[in-house]
């Protein structure tokens, strides 16, 4: 191997373990640690406001969250932690304002500062040994919390504890800062006494806590009851809304199985019914033709005899009258003459007043038989007359009875239920009638030692008399057909059982 290849590798050789040197004597800080390179003398330094002399350590070379090479031989470095501590502070038998006994039950969260300051005066302190930090701050919150505890009764402790809380830490910063550390946070956790103080103290709030715990607990019961109530009224009115609705849905479908049941006698009734209506128009139409045929043939050709026996009657009459009148007037003037002749005669007057006598019986005899021929036409009209509504009352009558014949027919054809499903339609109207005369009252006192229960009997007593009117009238007696198709109802089932 040539000497100059021996000492490139040389080189080579000599590099890389300086590299790995280098490597290795550079070190980067953690997120919770703190490099503290020394290794650089202190210089003498003055105080300018007190004028003491100190060595000045500034020169320690702090290194947070970044990196440092440390020089072999001539710098050391050192790590200090800087995450939080949980230190557990406990005190007895503290000493409150009031003399109470306490003890008190606490944890600080206690870090060291982030400042160079804070990082050197730390690790001036506790470098070392950094578990001290532990001890030193129990101490120094012990210490607090007696002064504060020394200060304040048990009463404002508990009532407080933020606010005694921050009075201990305030107490405590001032020592902890000193030594490089920060109180993060600091709570009580629990308080106690010695005795039964707290117990005393609470038995109050508790006895009220309990009363209006008690209050509570009823209330929550009384409401629970009065909903569990309301819940159950609920049920029970949707369960008769249910049964309602069962029975009026029952009624209908009850309804509508009996109108299907008496549809087809309805149907055949009300056929029947339409064919009487029809008949009914039919005779009435053949009455009032009738009528009509009887006015023309008979009622005008009567009035027409009449009115012609009447004008003859009258004028013979008037002829009568007129001739009687004539010859009355020719006899006086006879008379008249004959008396002059008297007169000239002799005897005049006593022969005019025999033949005024005579002219007068004649006038009356002629005046008699014009009235009796007058009456006579008069009477032979009124008999024309009578006989021709005679005629049409007997063409009405016939055409009647021949309507009534064909409805009773009808009747003989219909079921029973169609006769009931009729009487059971005209009974209302029947009561309706009945009950009239109560309706029209306005005011009514009853005098009876009865009372007023008499009424619906009077009402009652109507109906029967309306039903036994209605049996006189159409001669079908309701009660007895009731009767009659009840029997044959008993005889159908009495059949069908021992059938």
């Amino acid at each position: 191997m040539s000497p100059v290849v021996i000492a490139v590798v040389g080189v080579a050789v000599l590099l890389v373990l300086l590299a790995l040197v280098v490597v290795s004597r550079y070190k980067v800080a953690g997120p919770s640690e703190a490099f503290i390179v020394t290794g650089r003398r202190g210089k003498q330094a003055t105080d300018p406001a007190t004028g003491r002399v100190f060595t000045d350590n500034s020169g320690q070379k702090v290194v947070v969250g970044g990196g440092v090479f440390v020089v072999p031989f001539v710098q050391q470095r050192f790590t200090l932690d800087l995450s939080s501590r949980h230190i557990p502070v406990a005190v007895r038998g503290a000493v409150t304002l009031r003399g109470v006994k306490a003890h008190l039950e606490g944890v600080a969260i206690v870090k060291v500062g982030g400042t160079e300051d804070s990082i050197r005066a730390a690790a001036q302190r506790f470098l070392m040994q950094q578990d001290g930090i532990v001890g030193f701050t129990q101490e120094v919150l012990s210490g607090a919390l007696r002064a504060i505890v020394g200060r304040m009764s048990v009463e404002d402790i508990i009532r407080d504890r933020a606010v005694f809380a921050g009075q201990v830490a305030e107490e405590a910063e001032a020592s902890l800062s000193g030594q490089g550390l920060v109180l993060d946070a600091f709570q009580i956790q629990d308080i106690t006494t010695e005795g039964s103080y707290l117990e005393d103290l609470g038995r109050p709030e508790a006895a009220r806590a309990k009363q209006e715990a008690d209050i509570a607990e009823a209330e929550a019961r009384r409401a629970a009851e009065q909903a569990r109530l309301k819940a159950e009224e609920e049920i029970a009115v949707a369960q008769r809304t249910f049964a309602l609705r069962q029975a009026e849905i029952k009624a209908e479908t009850d309804a509508a199985a009996a109108q299907a049941n008496a549809a087809g006698p309805l149907a055949e009734a009300a056929r029947q019914q339409d064919i009487l209506t029809q008949q009914e128009k039919v005779a009435e139409r053949q009455a009032a033709l009738k009528d009509r045929q009887l006015d023309t043939e008979v009622r005008k050709p009567a009035d027409a005899q009449r009115y012609a026996a009447e004008q003859e009657a009258e004028a013979r009459r008037v002829a009568r009258v007129k001739q009687a009148e004539a010859e009355r007037l020719a006899g006086i003037a006879a008379a008249q003459a004959e008396a002059e002749r008297s007169r000239l005669t002799g005897e005049g007057e006593k022969q005019r007043r025999s033949a005024l006598a005579e002219a007068e019986a004649i006038e009356g005899l002629k005046q008699g038989e014009a009235e009796r021929a007058r009456r006579a036409a008069i009477a032979e009209a009124v008999r024309l007359e009578g006989e021709a509504e005679a005629a049409a009352i007997g063409a009405k009558g016939t055409a009647e009875a021949q309507a009534m014949r064909q409805k009773a027919d009808a009747f003989g054809q219909y079921g029973d239920a169609a006769v009931l499903q009729m009487l059971v339609e005209v009974l209302p109207q029947v009561v309706a009638k009945a009950s009239e005369p109560l309706a029209a009252v306005d005011k009514m006192t009853v005098i009876s030692t009865d009372g007023a229960g008499r009424i619906p009997r009077a009402v009652a007593d109507n109906v029967t008399q309306g039903i036994e009117l209605l049996g006189s009238t159409t001669g079908i007696d309701l009660a007895e057909l009731l009767k009659g198709i009840t029997r044959r109802d008993a005889a159908a089932e009495k059949v069908e059982i021992t059938g």
